[in-house]
């Protein structure tokens, strides 16, 4: 089951404190208008997160990706992901491209702002993705 995490405020919001990709953004970047921090959830057991953002355009770095406030957003950009369980990962990013497909209809475009390893490679082509664009520090990953 999906969850959104509303705030920092919410009692899952602690979780984000295991993002092992970008640790670093604070909680209150990740929540707000055109953000959204998605939970697998299974028998109030966290399984997977994952936060995005909605964009006008396709980001190539990270400060692009926050800077980004359009008012008509069409991309989804899935900028970190991380799992307790194996399989929760693949599990939570093929629900929340139904999730986003069935609740924002202007959101047309799903990308990804992923670093550049072997690891995310490996998870995003498993997972349906293929790889949009290649930039300096990181890789955009696009689904269908």
């Amino acid at each position: 089951m999906i969850y959104t995490i509303k705030d920092s405020l919410d009692p899952l919001a602690d979780y984000l404190k295991d993002d092992p990709v970008r640790p670093h953004i604070p909680y209150e970047q990740r929540f707000g208008s055109n953000r959204a921090v998605l939970a697998l959830t299974d028998n109030n057991a966290v399984k997977a997160v994952v936060c995005t953002r909605l964009c006008s355009s396709i980001p190539t770095s990270e400060e692009e990706l926050l800077l980004d406030n359009s008012d008509n957003p069409d991309t989804a950009v899935f900028y970190t992901i991380w799992s307790y369980d194996a399989g929760a990962g693949r599990q939570l990013i093929l629900e929340a491209l139904r999730y986003v497909k069935a609740n924002l209809p202007t959101v047309t475009r799903f990308i990804t702002l992923s670093p550049p390893t072997e690891m995310a490679r490996k998870f995003h082509l498993k997972n349906g993705a293929g790889i949009y664009r290649e930039n300096s520090d990181t890789v955009n990953y696009i689904y269908k």
